[in-house]
């Protein structure tokens, strides 16, 4: 009988679960807001609440034999997530047991840019790929780093935080307690806040002046910036810069094939891709210059779920 997992990715602003095939066929899809801010307890009664309608909606008939789960700072070996630094949940946030429980299935747990580091590598852009790295760029930056055909998850399970790399030592303040991380910049917040800060320098006339920080969003920005906004182009200018600087650091320790850039800041297209590789090739070692790829993914937002699945039948079920 055709198997299929449950494939939950929660994010720092919304979650989306759905159930995914081996083919990546995804059948059922909800989203949700996440509220990261609120009790842990709230929002696994309201994901308890959506799984038990998307099974009683397109469940039937079908064998869901496993659960994967993508979220920030979750370590696959403990199934927690530990400090993330957009959630008011706790500091060590039991994951996947609480899920075990919810759906009664086998669960596995990764940090949300690792499972889309899988899910590239099975359904996406990295497919034939042995050395990429996936940086998704929403509320924070995550990153999923594959070397040599395999998820580099570290001793303690929380390799490739490249979110949390330093850009300024005196620079803006991070939700994990750190000083200049590279989130902060380069991210949908980052880039919020590299608007405001320019709105604060810059003469020129612009739309975005008249939106608060909270109605403001990433898709705000990239209009903005696709209508000769000033001050939305410079904020994509200053983004890539930064982005691409971190980048070319991490090809000279890793040396990929590739960079997959996903997530919500991803959609802004050449606005972010031209001043990101620009900034790249300037600051790569000479050996690398030229060589290293830099994609946006094509799956849609929805398919973030894919990355959980992928993970749930490549740890749940190939390797059972």
């Amino acid at each position: 009988m055709e198997k299929w997992v449950l494939a939950i990715d929660v994010g720092g602003t919304f979650t989306k679960v759905g159930l995914v095939n081996e083919e990546g066929q995804i059948i059922g899809e909800k989203v949700y807001d996440t509220g990261a801010k609120q009790p842990f307890d709230d929002f696994l009664s309201k994901l308890k609440d959506v799984i038990a309608e998307l099974l009683r909606t397109h469940g039937k008939g079908i064998d869901v034999a496993a659960v994967g789960v993508g979220a920030p700072n979750s370590n696959m070996h403990t199934g927690e997530m530990e400090d993330p630094p957009n959630f008011n949940w706790g500091s060590r946030v039991p994951l996947a047991k609480s899920i075990e429980v919810i759906c009664n299935l086998p669960t596995v747990i990764a940090n949300d840019a690792n499972a889309a580091a899988i899910g590239e590598m099975t359904y996406g852009l990295a497919r034939g790929m042995k050395n990429f790295v996936v940086l998704t760029l929403g509320t924070g930056l995550g990153s999923g780093i594959v070397i040599n055909g395999k998820l580099l998850t570290g001793e303690n399970g929380m390799a490739g935080e490249l979110g949390h790399v330093n850009v300024d030592p005196y620079g803006r303040k991070c939700n994990c307690g750190l000083t200049g991380c590279l989130e902060n910049y380069a991210s949908v917040t980052g880039l919020k806040r590299t608007v405001f800060e320019l709105i604060s320098e810059m003469r020129e006339e612009s739309s975005l002046k008249n939106i608060s920080f909270n109605d403001l969003t990433g898709v705000m920005i990239a209009e903005a910036a696709h209508s000769g906004d000033p001050i939305a182009l410079k904020a994509f200018e200053l983004t890539g810069k930064v982005l691409g600087t971190k980048m070319a650091d991490t090809a000279a320790h890793l040396d990929p094939e590739a960079f997959i850039l996903a997530g919500g800041l991803g959609k802004a297209g050449d606005l972010l891709l031209n001043p990101t590789i620009a900034s790249m090739e300037k600051n790569l070692f000479i050996a690398y210059k030229g060589k290293i790829q830099v994609k946006i993914s094509t799956a849609p937002s929805a398919h973030a779920i894919l990355g959980p699945a992928a993970l749930a039948f490549h740890y749940l079920l190939d390797h059972s």
